[in-house]
């Protein structure tokens, strides 16, 4: 499994395979023709009550990550579709947040990494 994370911001590469933007809303400032977006999946981003409350805020983000792993097992289906890109080659997933290092494309990456994203179990 080949994931890679990247600031949708930063300029589109051919190492970054398939591009997959993971935020909810879309990138203020970004054309759809400058982004070389492949796959806009907002369905699997943080619900938009989680991401108010998170408001990238490092304190919460043990708690903003555990509540949006609960978020993913309850959507199977936009899970499901990501890994079957994932399994066809390359994939960079995409975001807008300035910090790298905790936002929810971080998570989702951590997540699909551990294979919860593979079964409906709860996380570990």
């Amino acid at each position: 499994m080949t994931v890679k994370l990247k600031r949708v911001y930063d300029p589109p590469k051919p190492a970054d395979g398939f591009r997959v933007l993971v935020d909810r809303l879309w990138p203020r400032g970004v054309s759809k023709s400058s982004a070389r977006i492949d796959l806009w999946l907002k369905e699997i981003a943080p619900s938009a009550a989680l991401r108010k409350w998170f408001g990238h805020d490092t304190l919460k983000w043990d708690t903003f990550r555990a509540r949006y792993f609960r978020e993913l097992q309850k959507n199977p289906k936009a899970v499901a579709q990501l890994n079957e890109i994932i399994r066809n080659g390359p994939v960079t997933l995409l975001f807008a947040a300035k910090d790298q290092e905790h936002n929810n494309a971080v998570a989702l990456k951590e997540y699909l990494e551990s294979g919860r994203g593979h079964s409906r179990q709860a996380p570990k």
